[in-house]
């Protein structure tokens, strides 16, 4: 199994309080609704992946295997949610640049995206017009907002949401394939990648209630920390072919299991074939002129792979019985792991999940590495 993933080219926050304001340096993304004195007022942010990063992704690695893709971003600060709160993630019509403001400048940036521009102070304006699966951006008494797709001439719905409230998680974690595949089929008449604006829903923006205000903050491209925005491409490389191995497969629970060939160090666009070994705690005596402890054992199909951040204990790459399955050849066990997609400078720990006998094993056995730089 594989799962690969790219950050964002761009991502900035459009305010309608602040209708000419750009914030493209920002380390916080904000996609909430205020209330001052005098009106309500509402924010929304852009985000951008590489085309390029896109169809390499699509040609070179996934090809013709079945893949899925979320778009993930992580949550920095919540107040006010309301009980249900809806974000709606579109793919964005109209080209935009990011600019270099922030939200705490004096006096503002505006050489970049804003609630009023999608390029700069006064050019390119975001239309106000309909036209054929695009959605207008605001029209009131303060127009602009971004314009954004919600149909396809390819017959697929690049609608997506994600419902928040008090006992969900409040990262976003949202199925936009059918947005890859138009974006990848815009030669054939799906549409320009120009990025997802996200924003609340039509019923949760500019309403005049104090007990409307609702603040969300993710981490944006520019953040200190180690949750940038992600796409995440998943797809299925499994394989169980071993071929003329008389290798056995482990029958028992009570089992050993260690990564053959781990370099404890891995530089961050390599991409590496994890060898993993099992034999039987207590192997069963026969006669060889070899130690029976050395003799390699395959572990069963229902056998999987995750990755976590050693020192905030959070899975990077969770457990996945589609897409984590461990693979097996002539050698033994397997799976492919992509290095981009995991932090520079951090410790990694990888933990194997086997399923056999009707128990389920989770081992991590000092599976440790580091990715450098490099």
């Amino acid at each position: 199994m594989a799962i690969y993933k790219i950050f964002p080219e761009k991502d900035s926050t459009i305010y309608s309080e602040f209708p000419t304001m750009n914030t493209g340096l920002d380390e916080i993304l904000e996609v909430s609704t205020f209330y001052d004195t005098t009106s309500p007022e509402v924010s929304r942010y852009l985000v951008k992946f590489s085309q390029t990063e896109i169809e390499d992704i699509l040609n070179n690695k996934i090809g013709t295997s079945s893949f899925q893709t979320n778009l993930r971003l992580f949550i920095a600060n919540i107040s006010g949610i309301n009980s249900d709160t809806t974000l709606e993630i579109y793919p964005i019509s109209g080209s935009w640049n990011m600019g270099t403001g922030k939200y705490s400048n004096s006096p503002i940036t505006t050489n970049g995206v804003s609630w009023r521009s999608r390029l700069s102070l006064d050019t390119g304006n975001w239309p106000t017009i309909y036209s054929e699966y695009v959605t207008a951006s605001y029209s009131g008494s303060n127009t602009g907002g971004g314009t954004w797709y919600t149909g396809s001439s390819l017959g697929l719905n690049i609608t997506q949401s994600q419902i928040l409230n008090y006992s969900n998680d409040k990262d976003i974690n949202v199925n936009v394939t059918n947005t890859i595949l138009n974006w990848y089929s815009a030669s054939e008449g799906g549409f320009t990648n120009d990025g997802f604006i996200v924003k609340q829903s039509e019923a949760d923006e500019f309403i005049a209630d104090t007990n409307y205000v609702t603040n969300i903050k993710y981490f944006s491209v520019d953040t200190h920390t180690i949750y940038p925005p992600q796409l995440e491409f998943k797809w299925v490389d499994y394989s169980f072919n071993t071929g003329s191995s008389a290798l056995s497969t482990v029958s028992t629970s009570d089992i050993v299991v260690a990564l053959g060939n781990n370099k404890n160090e891995y530089r961050l666009s390599s991409v590496e074939k994890i060898r993993v070994n099992c034999r039987p705690t207590y192997p069963t005596r026969v006669f060889q002129t070899s130690s029976i402890y050395s003799t390699n054992y395959y572990l069963p199909t229902s056998s999987y792979y995750a990755v976590k951040d050693l020192d905030t204990n959070e899975f990077v790459i969770d457990f996945d019985s589609t897409y984590t399955q461990i693979s097996a050849d002539s050698e033994g066990n397997y799976f492919t792991l992509y290095m981009n997609g995991l932090e520079p400078e951090r410790y990694y720990q990888i933990l194997i999940k086997v399923e056999i006998n009707g128990e389920v094993l989770i081992l991590d056995n000092d599976y440790y590495f580091k990715v450098i730089n490099g």
